[in-house]
């Protein structure tokens, strides 16, 4: 039989292994954030002929307007991201578009100012806080029937820093793509993560819940007995559950195109992350502050 508890340290040590990248990725290059963030204008153009960067950046720099960013989203079409361009401006590039690429075709055209943005970023920011909170505290009203030592507590303090967990390995791994593929991180991102933080504590509590049952039930003395024998009793529902969502996005993510690629990538590292740490982590961390209250009160 798998030992997860017994082996924590292994599963500690992995998830440290996946989250350090990310954090130094973070610390060296930040988040390659989007327009919706940082204020600016995104166009999307069709050419009929493939295009080089250098082509596209140079067609801007004859109206001083500079490209920051260039994505191919299909054939011949490009997403191009720029500072806030009024009409003007934005017409006079198109049209300067439509002279070096004969038959150039608009196919999409946002403007977003800098104060939206970070308005957009403060209540992203605040809405993650409030679900911290919320949760922790819906954990230890919910789970206020487990019998002592436990603590209804520790079992929501818990479930936030396996949340945290995910959330870290999600925007560290956005990190490292915004540095190397020029990713971006939009209001779909958030979208994804906050996504992700429920199926997290979803995947987090049906564990917990199984170790309250069984510690009700008091068939077994030991604390770590109880919270092994109740991994072994979810671990396969768990797995089950994530499988199917994962073999949607995977589908999605094959065939739904690029508008909503990276937010399916989201998706999909943000669930299987959380179906890791809910097994792998949050049970053991439990285990490892049990025992630490334990010896402090002894």
């Amino acid at each position: 039989m798998l030992k997860i508890v017994k082996k924590r340290n292994w599963f500690f040590a992995f998830s440290l292994f996946l989250i350090v990248p990310g954090l130094v990725s973070l610390f060296l290059w930040g988040l390659n954030l989007g327009i919706d963030f940082t204020g600016g204008t995104l166009l999307e153009l069709q050419f009929k002929r493939t295009a080089t960067q250098e082509e596209i950046t140079q067609t801007g720099s004859r109206k001083n307007i500079e490209i920051s960013t260039i994505q191919t989203t299909g054939e011949n079409t490009y997403l191009l991201r720029t500072k806030p361009l009024d009409e003007e401006e934005t017409k006079g590039l198109i049209e300067e578009f439509n002279q070096s690429f004969p038959g150039a075709k608009e196919l999409r055209r946002e403007t977003i100012g800098p104060t939206i943005g970070r308005e957009l970023l403060i209540k992203s920011l605040t809405a993650l806080v409030v679900a911290s909170i919320t949760i922790v505290l819906y954990i230890a009203w919910a789970f206020r029937s487990v019998p002592k030592p436990a603590s209804s507590w520790r079992f929501g303090a818990t479930a936030i820093i396996t949340l945290l967990h995910d959330v870290l390995i999600l925007v560290g791994a956005f990190s490292i793509l915004g540095h190397f593929l020029a990713v971006e991180v939009d209001s779909l991102f958030v979208t994804a993560a906050l996504t992700v933080i429920g199926f997290s504590v979803h995947d987090t509590i049906v564990v917990f819940d199984r170790i309250r049952e069984n510690l009700n039930r008091g068939q077994l003395k030991d604390f770590e007995e109880t919270v092994e024998h109740s991994l072994m009793q979810t671990i396969g529902r768990s797995i089950n559950t994530s499988l199917t969502v994962v073999l949607v996005l995977l589908s999605l993510l094959l065939f739904g195109g690029a508008s909503i690629r990276w937010f399916v990538v989201a998706l999909l590292i943000g669930i299987i992350s959380g179906t890791y740490s809910s097994i792998f982590n949050a049970a053991p961390l439990l285990v490892v502050w049990q025992k630490f209250v334990e010896r402090k009160n002894k």
